[in-house]
């Protein structure tokens, strides 16, 4: 069928071409059907007129040689004129009968001898009156001879018949082997043009899939080039189109978030200097309330700086997960890793972390997939009622990998369960006496995560909170 890049005409089109193609096989088998039909009907009338034909000839053969026989010997007998003419009529109609047989497949040698046993009877009608009645008796042992000879001739014309049906019969039989090799040929033609043409066209709208599904996935660094029908290129140029101008908005939101923490960072910094120096007493000494408003503002400004700074985490968050360096990892060993990177902080908190499960392998990012599951982890230890329980799981499911990482905090508020990946949303349930959160860790994750082509979910059987990552199995 040739490449797709030489493909012309619109999809509709191809497709109709394919369609017009199968259903012209299809037809052809039928017509072929129809024409041999008829051959063989019309074969079949043949041969019934000929038996009939063959049947009626060698019965009017017996027939005209009795009455040749009771014309013949009374002529002899009775010296008739008319009685001769009778036989001569009846002579006449028997060889017309003879003839038809030979005409439709009587031995010529079983002809000539029945010709020359009626010429021998018909000598015997010439002669002397006084030998009328010796000539009367020969003529009776000549037309007992031709009586059987009358009866080779009518089993060969049954033999022929039989001969007739046999081949007509042959001819049937052959005819449906073939005609029905020729439709199972022709089905099977029109089934591997059928699936050929549907993988061949189908073949775009895969390509045209992966390219939306990395558009959803923000994979803007793969150019979009997808051949075929004339419409489907037309797509792949808009979706060509679309990942530029994505790319384009991409870097001009990063281009702006850097902008805007650049000059947030300087009058900040200098905010943060001038509040110091306040506290410091250098402008002079400060009573009471004012030093409590410098300390307001310290710790305003540190947040501030705070928020610039994980905003700007975030955005390098989101721009690395697009640029992924997948290798074979295999998960309980990278989990173990990070919880033994956390080890201080959860033995702080007097916490058991539990690493277990299934030994599973995933394509994946190793430092990206690891800083989701730490984040997780991170925050597990956060929430955590003191002595609480901390379980990693890792399990299978259909062409997924699951991790599973349960705390031993309060768990998720309802009305929180919607917002819990946006960035910077912090829930209404923060641990007591703990650093307050930045709310970008989990919106990390869930980039890094659908950056495999995984997802990440919030489960909601308890008691703490459940989140689940699931992985495909191949990349």
């Amino acid at each position: 069928m040739g490449n797709l890049k030489s493909a012309r005409g619109s999809f509709q089109q191809l497709l109709l071409f394919g369609f017009l193609l199968i259903t012209a096989l299809l037809v052809g088998v039928a017509l072929r059907s129809v024409f041999q039909y008829d051959g063989l009907m019309t074969q079949s009338r043949d041969a019934a007129a000929r038996a009939l034909t063959l049947s009626g000839s060698a019965q009017s053969l017996a027939e005209r040689s009795a009455a040749m026989e009771r014309a013949g010997r009374q002529s002899l007998v009775l010296n008739d004129g008319v009685l001769r003419r009778r036989f001569e009529d009846a002579a006449r109609d028997a060889h017309g009968a003879i003839d038809r047989l030979v005409a439709n497949g009587l031995p010529v040698e079983a002809a000539d001898e029945w010709r020359k046993q009626i010429g021998s009877i018909e000598s015997l009608l010439t002669g002397p009156q006084e030998t009328a009645l010796a000539r009367e008796s020969s003529m009776a042992l000549q037309f007992r001879d031709l009586d059987g000879n009358n009866t080779q001739i009518a089993q060969q014309a049954q033999t022929l018949i039989e001969a007739q049906n046999k081949a007509l019969a042959d001819r049937i039989e052959s005819a449906r082997r073939r005609l029905m090799s020729e439709v199972l040929a022709a089905s099977g033609v029109a089934l591997v043009l059928a699936l050929a043409f549907g993988v061949w066209l189908a073949r775009p709208f895969k390509h045209l899939e992966r390219a939306i599904v990395g558009l959803g996935e923000n994979r803007l660094d793969e150019p979009i080039d997808i051949r075929g029908p004339a419409d489907v290129r037309r797509v792949s140029e808009q979706l060509e189109w679309l990942r530029l101008r994505l790319t384009e908005l991409d870097a001009d939101k990063a281009r702006f978030l850097r902008h805007v923490s650049h000059e947030l960072k300087t009058p900040l910094a200098a905010l943060r200097e001038g509040v110091s120096l306040l506290e410091d007493g250098v402008t002079g000494a400060l009573n009471p309330a004012q030093r409590e408003v410098a300390q307001i503002l310290q710790q305003n400004t540190v947040a501030l700086q705070g928020q610039i700074e994980a905003l700007l985490r975030f955005n390098a968050a989101a721009f690395e997960a697009r640029q992924l360096h997948r290798e074979r990892v295999p998960l309980l060993p990278l989990i173990e890793e990070q919880v033994y990177a956390q080890r201080l902080q959860w033995q702080a908190q007097g916490l058991e972390v539990r690493a277990e499960g299934e030994d599973l392998q995933v394509a994946a990012d190793r430092v990206k997939l690891g800083t989701a599951l730490a984040n997780l982890l991170s925050n597990a230890i956060r929430f955590s009622a003191r002595g609480g329980l901390i379980t990693l799981a890792v399990s299978s499911g259909p062409g997924v990998a699951r991790i599973d990482i349960c705390d031993a905090g309060p768990g998720i508020a309802d009305g929180d369960r919607e917002r819990i990946f946006e960035p910077f949303f912090r829930g209404e349930r923060q641990p007591e006496h703990a650093v307050k959160g930045t709310g970008i860790g989990l919106s990390i994750v869930q980039e890094y995560i659908a950056a495999h082509g995984g997802s990440v979910e919030l489960l909601t059987d308890g008691p703490g909170a459940r989140f689940r990552i699931e992985l495909p199995r191949t990349a």
